[in-house]
């Protein structure tokens, strides 16, 4: 289930891809949450509580959580699946927090990656893990991005918080854990490269793949496909490359591995430009990509949460962030 990479151009121009593979329609859609929002961890008695300092865009995921999204500080946050998760036994001395609002928690109270990492090295909270509505487990790993090109890498390994922290952590997918995932992708750097890499849909040899084309891309703009491209730039490049390269590692519709979500079809993607926070969404089944401009949007606390629906077939083009309705919250997936 998914693909992540994080790419910086040479002027810091930082851009965000990210697969959803998985292995039926999740009924995504698009929600706008303002700053301000009340929340709780929605894992009973010993919930965690906090209210939102920034505003944000997010898919939602059987609309019960969010497993990818941006917020109004420029700060990704991409969930993917895990199946080597382990959240350990919930401790009574910190409160808990259903998984479905784990990328949300960071969204709502960080603007950096810096931040974040800072105050989750702490291991504050339990996070607590019921399966998911269409009953697979809920097996997740995070990366966080921001505009700076910094990045962090969160896994539960054996009931222990595990952090991959900085610049170099550019490629995320599934299992194996991610110090193995590293030492995979080092041995493709050593015998593959240009001659050949791995194939198959399996999450290591899709980790290997996307790191290759990472480094293939441009850094900076290219004359030769800006040339003769009326309002054409090197951001408008970077995203186009971006998303190519996502394409590319994507597994197409109807392949998928029976009782391993993490080897599924690419149903949708996100790349996000963290310079001007610009949200974009490209579907598997939809032949077309759109776009939120964030700072078209009002974070301001009192504002409804809006919602863009996607699930029922809806075609967007071009920049949607007018077309988003008031709606009530999230139906969060309940942990206890």
């Amino acid at each position: 289930m998914c693909t992540r990479t994080l790419y910086v151009g040479d002027d810091g121009f930082v851009v965000t891809g990210r697969n959803m593979d998985w292995k039926e329609d999740m009924s995504s859609n698009l929600w706008v949450f303002p700053a301000g929002c009340a929340r709780t961890g929605l894992a009973g008695a010993n919930s965690l509580r906090w209210t939102s300092k920034y505003g944000s865009v997010a898919v939602s995921g059987y609309e019960a959580g969010t497993p990818d999204g941006l917020n109004e500080k420029g700060l990704a946050a991409n969930a993917l699946f895990l199946v080597e998760s382990d959240y350990g036994t919930p401790r009574d001395d910190r409160p808990s927090l259903s998984i479905a609002l784990w990328a949300q928690y960071v969204l709502d109270l960080f603007a950096t990656v810096a931040e974040a990492v800072e105050a989750l090295r702490a291991d504050p909270f339990n996070i607590l893990a019921p399966v998911l509505p269409n009953g697979a487990p809920a097996a997740l790993h995070l990366a966080l991005s921001d505009a700076s090109g910094d990045s962090a890498i969160f896994e539960y390994i054996g009931g222990a918080l595990s952090i991959h922290h900085g610049r170099a952590y550019r490629v995320m997918t599934n299992s194996p854990t991610y110090d193995q995932q590293l030492a995979l992708d080092a041995y493709w750097k050593q015998v593959g490269g240009l001659v050949f890499l791995p194939g198959t849909n399996r999450a290591a040899d899709r980790f290997a793949r996307a790191s290759f084309l990472l480094d293939s891309l441009p850094r900076k703009a290219d004359p030769h496909y800006l040339r003769g491209i009326p309002g054409q730039s090197y951001e408008h490049q970077a995203l186009a490359a971006v998303l190519s390269l996502q394409r590319a590692v994507s597994v197409p519709l109807g392949i998928s591995t029976p009782d391993q979500p993490n080897i599924s079809s690419t149903i949708w993607r996100t790349i996000i430009d963290h310079r001007s926070r610009r949200y974009c969404f490209d579907s598997a089944t939809r032949p077309n990509t759109f776009w939120v401009d964030l700072a078209k949007l009002d974070f301001t606390p009192g504002t409804p949460i809006r919602k863009l629906v996607l699930q029922n077939g809806e075609v967007y083009a071009g920049e949607v962030s007018g077309s988003f309705v008031p709606a009530e919250d999230l139906k969060w997936l309940v942990a206890g």
